[in-house]
């Protein structure tokens, strides 16, 4: 399954929002980013893509910043209502979480008030492997963000094994065509993943790989 952070305006990549539809049956979730957050006001664009996700079944997920930690819980939660409120999300995709255990406290109520804004799915995107603890908060971890040359290479802690492929997700960016992002995804117990081309400081402006090799 895929989980795709597509960084892009639906006005301006029509196409590439109509494929995510096309191909519900695939996704995990659709991460919503209109402005590095909800932006200053609600958007008809995103708020059209955002009915036509949904009605095809699948969740999407506003996007927080939490800064590993630093940004006040209030602002995190402020972001998240404005989601719900402006756009119908059904879940919450908190950014830059950290991964040391002595922030588990901070995200505890963090994932407390998500559930409490309507959150039926809460995504931790570490980057990395985090604390053990933080398995208990979310319904996701991603557990690995970078470039593809770093991938091949990644190591996998043995603490995750004692828990189902389906709480771990790996974001991958810079993949060439034909790699095998999804086995090596699979083989390192995390059964979401996301795999695309683009790189740079903007590598989520692309759609997964195997969306347009399959159509």
């Amino acid at each position: 399954m895929l989980l795709v952070p597509l960084y892009e305006h639906p006005a301006e990549r029509a196409e590439d929002w109509a494929a995510l539809v096309r191909c519900a049956d695939r996704l995990r979730a659709v991460v919503l980013n209109p402005a590095s957050g909800p932006g200053p006001a609600a958007d008809e664009h995103f708020l059209a893509v955002t009915h036509r996700l949904r009605d095809a079944g699948v969740p999407v997920l506003g996007y927080a910043d939490t800064d590993y930690g630093r940004r006040p819980h209030r602002d995190v939660v402020a972001d998240l209502l404005r989601y719900r409120d402006w756009y119908g999300t059904d879940g919450a995709f908190l950014d830059q979480a950290a991964a040391e255990g002595e922030f588990l406290p901070h995200y505890r109520r963090l994932a407390v008030a998500a559930r409490a804004a309507g959150a039926r799915t809460l995504v931790l995107n570490h980057g990395a492997h985090p604390h053990p603890g933080y398995v208990e908060l979310a319904d996701l971890l991603v557990t690995f963000e970078g470039p593809w040359d770093a991938y091949q290479d990644a190591e996998v802690p043995e603490w995750t094994a004692a828990h189902p492929p389906e709480r771990f997700c790996h974001l991958v960016y810079g993949v060439p065509p034909g790699a095998p992002a999804a086995q090596l995804a699979r083989s390192r117990g995390a059964a979401v993943h996301c795999a695309v081309p683009g790189t740079g400081a903007h590598p989520w402006s692309s759609l997964p790989s195997a969306l347009t090799v399959a159509g």
